[in-house]
């Protein structure tokens, strides 16, 4: 049997993570059937930013890496078009995974689409319908290119169907003639994986001393945060008077550009006290099997992450949103999650009802964690 030759690209590190189900799924199902090459743009290039998540999840090192590095968004995602296009050109895959909504991700859905390779979107249909996040207008214009697209909720199929997708599902698949269905996420498959798997591999609880449902784990990166200082500031304040008033200490693995936001600022009364905090641990980029520990044993999380809003459902823990809009609607709406922006009030209100709130539900939201062969098997079957 001929086998059909994927390729995968990825960016930035949630994406690296998210791959992982799939290759784990063609490894254990399809192996005999798929050949999976990885491309690695080299959008996060910071060795804890990217390479860690290879060695930790078992992932094949890519075949390529592109080296775009850091750059505005045109010049990053010219590159990226550029040295992807000449990838596909000389490997001439069956079809191009790709995942979310960064730049890695517009990037190869312009270049597979106009070389005539099917493009398989994972995480299709999620909206946050704010426009001005560079985000929102990735992913749409990833699915209009898409040839099937496969969406982690049911809100995200009834998106699509808003733009003119259909569900019929007779046929091939083609970019004139999408397929799309509701698989459920492969974050899920990844964090029910790997939570039973590597529950003694971090070492990040004991060195930090923290102990179970005592802590508040926070991650900040978006630009609309880290770049307004205004809004910065606002968030590290908040983040102050919550571990005054809550008396649990607060993690926060620094992404390298809120690292150089906060040194930016240190001079300030606010940001001084924060950085003098002795019970606000700032870390480095987490490994995966480190914040996996984390989001398990936290209290609460509070994030700008479309991925850790999730985890923190995943895992069952409340989650203050540093956003002003989600494309993860649906546990804002259960009550799982409520969204603040960066405005110190609201911060410190939604902190408060959701370390108080006792009658918190989970549905099933994001299917039953097989997202990923489900995926392979369509990828088979349709294209």
């Amino acid at each position: 049997m001929n086998k059909k030759k994927i390729i995968t690209i990825v960016g930035a590190r949630p994406q690296i993570i998210k791959a992982s189900a799939i290759s784990r799924a063609i490894d254990l199902y399809y192996k005999n059937e798929i050949d999976e090459l990885i491309v690695h743009t080299g959008q996060h290039y910071d060795q804890n930013m990217s390479q860690i998540f290879f060695e930790e999840l078992g992932i094949p090192n890519p075949s390529y890496n592109i080296n775009v590095g850091s750059g505005s968004h045109g010049k990053q995602t010219a590159k990226m078009i550029d040295g992807i296009e000449e990838i596909l050109l000389k490997e001439k895959p069956f079809a191009v995974i790709l995942y979310g909504d960064t730049n890695s991700t517009i990037a190869g859905a312009l270049a597979a689409s106009k070389l005539y390779i099917p493009v398989v979107h994972i995480e299709a249909g999620l909206r946050s319908y704010n426009k001005k996040m560079p985000e929102e207008i990735n992913r749409i214009a990833c699915d209009h290119m898409s040839t099937l697209l496969f969406s982690p909720t049911a809100q995200g199929i009834s998106n699509l169907k808003k733009e003119g997708f259909t569900k019929n599902q007779e046929g091939k698949a083609s970019m004139d003639h999408p397929h799309m269905y509701h698989c459920g996420d492969i974050m899920l498959d990844n964090s029910m994986y790997f939570s039973h798997l590597k529950d003694d591999s971090s070492k990040v609880m004991g060195q930090l001393n923290l102990e179970k449902d005592h802590y508040i784990l926070c991650t900040i990166h978006r630009d609309s945060n880290t770049d307004k200082e205004a809004n910065l500031v606002g968030i590290l304040k908040a983040l102050l008077n919550c571990q005054k008033e809550t008396k649990m200490k607060i993690v926060l693995p620094l992404h390298p550009r809120t690292k150089g936001k906060i040194e930016l600022l240190k001079k300030q009364s606010v940001v001084k006290q924060f950085l003098e905090n002795e019970d606000i641990h700032l870390l480095p980029p987490a490994g995966f099997n480190d914040i996996i520990a984390l989001e398990k044993n936290a209290r609460l999380m509070i994030t700008d992450s479309g991925g850790l809003q999730k985890e923190a459902y995943f895992f069952r823990k409340p989650c203050v949103i540093l956003r002003e809009q989600t494309e993860w609607v649906e546990i804002v709406e259960n009550g799982n999650a409520i969204l603040t922006g960066a405005n110190y009030g609201k911060i410190n209100s939604a902190i408060k009802h959701l370390l108080t709130k006792d009658d918190f539900t989970y549905p099933e939201l994001f299917g039953d964690g097989q997202a990923g062969k489900f995926i392979c098997s369509k990828i088979l079957s349709d294209l």
